[in-house]
């Protein structure tokens, strides 16, 4: 059994109530107007990166078709809103028979975006899409501000494996979307068990330093973890005195020691004198895993240290000081009526202060030079010209209703080690900067 389909070991029975309140008032009023059922198209984009960034990674995908699947409104549901009088009778009756019957077309997770990339297309009519705004948001922006975050660290780690190690720093179900969200970006495992068991992420952990102070000595914990665990375990080394702890792991585990982790003071000091005193005592192949606060920034300092693998916690689930990505849900284009052969009008929202939307039904596509690396995404909304017809980003994710592109995580993580070398090496530079391609609009 594939572990995504146990579920979460948390009692979340709908995703309907993920919402906000005008999404529900917004459909009382197009019922009661009789515009609920014109055929709508709402997009997912982004008007810019984050400040420095130079390119976004799409994450939450496969979390947004589970979402989709699950915005059902059961009796409990109908019965808060009934109590709260947000919505009235009819209305209720509506929400009661919902199900999502639309498409969803999309960029597949794990690909890179850019500004004004349409990152999901959703199309419906506009009462059963218009619900669906807030909860594809919320996964979308979380998810998608984690995974790059997640993915600059990993261009500065290199071939060093990356441990998301962020479970405590955040809201507990925040922490699993998180993890997922890291593995997308290039993280390796999780220290999150419900993460393991939801998603199938590797992971992993031996001790902290409440394990040491609760012995006697630094010894007899060694001791306890190495005869427990094996001598493959990690050993926290920096409770009391550094160099004493390395010479009492070697002298407990001996030279099978797996590993040992380094989680304070001038890492890359530490990290060079734990590596000596580890060769002259034979443990030549005993790995170091250093954590303590690290972000890209502190990673790619610590590129000359001879470092094993990273830990890193409260900056990678914040999104490493850009904890949202500021995708919005717009709507672009809707006919007069049902009618699937009715004519899409498009529509945007005219306003000063940036917040400028572009109308229509878009595609999206990605020019290469001929070496390959990209050049420019190209978006548009009239036909597809025919040198970009198989660089198309976009793929069909739900149709009628019916998840099609449901994909195992490890694909995505794939996916976007594939799209992060098709772009200019500039792309992994951390020094601030315009995206590293631009967005043309045709």
């Amino acid at each position: 059994m594939n572990a995504a389909d146990l579920g979460l070991p948390v009692d979340v029975p709908s995703t309907a109530l993920f919402t906000d309140q005008y999404e529900l008032t917004m459909l009382q009023a197009a019922l009661r107007g009789g515009t609920a059922d014109r055929r709508s198209v709402f997009e997912v984009f982004t008007r810019r990166l984050p400040e420095g960034r130079r390119y976004g990674v799409v994450a939450g995908t496969g979390r947004v078709l589970d979402a989709v699947e699950n915005f059902r409104f059961d009796a409990g549901v109908l019965g808060f809103l009934r109590e709260r009088g947000i919505v009235d009778e009819p209305t209720l009756a509506w929400l009661a028979d919902y199900r999502f019957g639309g498409d969803v077309w999309g960029y597949p997770e794990g690909e890179v975006y850019f500004p004004g990339s349409p990152i999901l297309r959703v199309e419906g009519s506009f009462a059963e899409c218009v619900l669906l705004e807030t909860v594809i948001l919320s996964i979308l922006n979380h998810d998608s501000a984690i995974a790059a975050a997640a993915s600059r660290m990993s261009a500065a780690a290199g071939d060093r494996r990356l441990i998301e190690m962020g479970a405590r720093r955040t809201h507990e179900l925040a922490a699993v979307a998180a993890a997922r969200a890291a593995y997308v970006g290039g993280f390796s495992s999780t220290s999150d068990l419900a993460a393991g068991f939801r998603y199938g992420i590797p992971t992993v952990g031996t001790s902290a330093h409440a394990f040491t102070l609760l012995h006697d000595t630094e010894r007899d914990a060694f001791r306890a973890q190495v005869e427990s665990l094996g001598r493959g375990t990690t050993l926290l080394v920096d409770t009391y005195d550094v160099a004493e702890a390395v010479r009492a792991a070697v002298e407990i585990a001996g030279p099978e020691l797996g590993a040992v982790r380094i989680d304070s003071g001038d890492l890359l000091l530490v990290a060079h004198r734990v590596r000596q005193q580890l060769d002259e005592l034979g443990a030549r192949d005993t790995r170091i895993v250093v954590t303590s606060d690290l972000d890209e920034y502190a990673i790619a300092s610590l590129a000359a240290a001879p470092v094993d693998a990273y830990g890193v916690g409260t900056r990678l689930v914040t999104g490493s000081g850009h904890p949202t990505c500021s995708m919005v849900y717009k709507l672009v284009a809707r006919a007069e009526s049902a009618d699937p052969k009715a004519p899409l009008r498009s529509v945007a929202k005219k306003s000063l202060g940036g917040k400028m939307s572009v109308g229509g039904r878009k595609w999206a596509a990605r020019r290469a030079g001929a070496d390959g690396v990209a050049e420019a995404e190209v978006v548009g909304t009239g036909p597809v010209p025919a040198e970009l017809a198989d660089r198309q980003l976009l793929v069909e994710l739900v149709k009628g209703g019916e998840v099609v592109a449901r994909e195992p995580l490890d694909a995505a993580r794939d996916r976007h080690l594939a799209a992060l070398g098709r772009l200019p090496m500039s792309a992994i530079q951390l020094s601030r900067g315009e995206p590293v391609i631009p967005t043309e609009y045709v």
